[in-house]
This record gives C-alpha cells, structure tokens and sequence, in this order.
C-alpha cells in the first residue's frame, strides 16, 4: 500500500546529506514552508546549496536557515530587501555564495530538470553580467533567428521543501492561491521531495481536476498545523 504521509518532519527529513542542494518554495514570504526549514535546523545537515527565489526575510524561515551557517551558497533572484539583513551581513563578509538567476530563467531551470531537458536558449541575460558562469568565464551564447540568446542548464535538487494545502496518501497535492508559486516545478526538480499540507483527506477527497503536483513527484508528505492569530483566528503561517 502506497503510504507517503510521514509521522512527524523530523521523520520525513531524515537522512538529509550535508552538500545536498535544496529548492525551497515559496515567494516572498507566500508559500514558504517555515516549519520544514525549522526541521531542516533542527536535523543538522551543513554546506547546503539553497534555491529560492529570495534569500530570506526577517530572521524566521529562511533567514533562520542562514543565521544558523548551514547553507554555502544561495541560487536566487531576488536576494535583497528591506528586512534581508542576515543575507546581506554574511554575503558581505564572504561567509556566503550567492549565484543571482533572473526570475524567469529560475523558473525555466527548474522546470527545465523536471522535464528532462538538458539545456535550453534564453534572450535574458544576454550582454550583461548575467551571461558570466560563477568562475567569470562567458556563457555560450548563439544567435537564432536574428536574436541573441544564452545557453542556460537545469538546476536539479537532492531535495525540495514545499507547502501545500491538501493532499492525500499517495502525495496527490494542491495549494492555496499564490502560495502554489514555485512548489510544482520544484517538486518535478528534485530527487526527493517533502511537502507540508495543512489537511490530509482520503483517496478520491480530492477532484483530480484541481491536482497540481500528482503523487509521484512528492517522497513524503507531513501535516501541520495552521497558525492562530491574536483574534482566534487562523491565518496561513508565511
């Protein structure tokens, strides 16, 4: 019997290598599974190569992952905001790679590694210092059509960290409005998967209609719990 749900994050993180590299859904701060990077802590693994389209907000999620000198380098587009200070001190004093992906192209890379394409073509980036591999040499580039373009490759996961709102046994998901974001490609992009979801329902709850993420893509899935607002109320934990 095909059982994916886990008894705790603890159980469905397990085994996670020091140097894996984990895409981390989430935009801003919709989506972003706080309570599996909490877990991702708490279980220890180091030298972690992060994707995500930011580099952490404030100093909860993300930003905890960073502050707690986990994480070698950071695979983003959007690294710097007003409250991204724990990024900026340890980029700024070398402690921290930082690979910066227009927002597109992450998406595209992503989904590229789902789909099983080897490299794709892009205009974006061309003719500017996005165009440069990490080591500084230049990308391939090639002109199609009268247009130039840049060679871009997949970024592929060990491990991907997303949130969802329901899912079943089998790891059918779906999600909440914006916080769906990256989750999908991600979830095609990494070898192994974890989802948080705030209900699990029965075989068949779910109309297959609205699955965004089938099971096969998903490892483990976990629930937990929604978070209560002052007035009583519940509110999606960001």
């Amino acid at each position: 019997m095909i059982d994916k749900r886990a008894a705790s994050v603890a159980d469905a993180l397990a085994g996670t290598p020091d140097g894996a590299t984990v895409l981390i859904g989430g935009f801003g701060t919709a989506g972003i599974p706080n309570e599996l990077i909490d877990g991702l802590i708490e279980q220890g693994a180091r030298d972690l190569v992060i994707v995500n389209n930011n580099a952490g907000n404030g100093e909860t999620g993300l930003a905890a992952l960073l502050k707690a000198g986990r994480v070698r380098k950071v695979i983003c587009s959007f690294p710097r905001q007003a409250d991204s200070q724990v990024f900026d001190g340890l980029y700024r004093s070398g402690r921290l790679e930082l690979e910066l992906v227009p927002q597109g192209n992450l998406a595209e890379r992503l989904r590229a590694a789902g789909a099983g394409i080897g490299a794709f073509f892009t205009p974006t980036g061309f003719g500017t210092e996005l165009a440069l591999n990490a080591d500084g040499t230049p990308k391939e580039t090639r002109v199609i059509d009268g247009k130039p373009y840049v060679l871009e490759h997949p970024i592929r996961g060990d491990l991907a960290l997303i949130k969802a709102e329901r899912g079943d046994r089998w790891g059918n998901l779906t999600y909440r409005k914006a916080a769906r974001n990256f989750g999908p490609v991600m979830a095609m992009a990494a070898a192994r998967t974890v989802a948080s979801v705030h209900e699990i329902v029965e075989l068949g709850e779910l109309d297959p209609e609205v699955v965004v993420t089938p099971g096969i893509h998903v490892s483990r899935i976990v629930q937990v719990p929604r978070v209560a607002t002052q007035a009583g109320g519940f509110k999606e934990r960001a």
